[in-house]
């Protein structure tokens, strides 16, 4: 149970390595157990190619709605440790991971500073984000919610490839 304020939040989550869909279980249960993060709703588990190099594996991604007593600097402070956890090395970009828990939004803030971008900058062109996402906006609870109405429309307004599986943003089944 939350006290205070709490601010909705989406999380985008990715796994290329080891035991890729342990990790996105990882990262769900370790936003549960902390303090001021309340999980509202997980999507399904997608399978996608990466982006840049055909050489390397392919990615798991899900996308986690929170609500959240942090602001948006703590839930991202939150997501770092969560990686870091993981196994998580950020000493090479764009390279194979374990754990990438992303902060799409927060809310329908927007900002840009060194250290956060929000909305997260390249989300409308990648399927791997956008179709778990809009997924999860159409389960129980968040599809009753009309306090997720903002992000619908954003989502509305992309193109239907971003929005619906494809052969590049497949389901998996475990």
């Amino acid at each position: 149970m939350m006290s205070g304020h709490a601010s909705q939040a989406l999380l985008a989550l990715g796994s290329n390595l080891g035991d890729r869909a342990a990790f996105l279980d990882a990262a769900v249960a370790s936003l549960a157990a902390e303090p001021g993060v309340c999980v509202l709703a997980r999507s399904s588990i997608y399978e996608t190619a990466p982006i840049g190099t055909a050489a390397r594996a392919d990615f798991l991604n899900a996308t986690v709605a929170v609500a959240t007593t942090l602001g948006p600097e703590g839930l991202l402070a939150v997501c770092q440790r969560i990686e870091s956890g993981n196994g998580r090395v950020r000493s090479v970009p764009n390279a194979p991971r374990t754990l990438d828990v992303d902060m799409v939004f927060f809310g329908n803030e927007e900002r840009c500073s060194a250290r956060l971008t929000l909305p997260h900058p390249r989300y409308a062109g990648r399927a791997f984000v956008c179709v778990p996402l809009a997924e999860m906006l159409a389960l129980p609870p968040l599809n009753a919610e009309r306090g997720w109405d903002w992000l619908r429309a954003r989502l509305d307004a992309l193109p239907g490839g971003l929005r619906h599986p494809s052969p590049a943003c497949r389901p998996w089944k475990r």
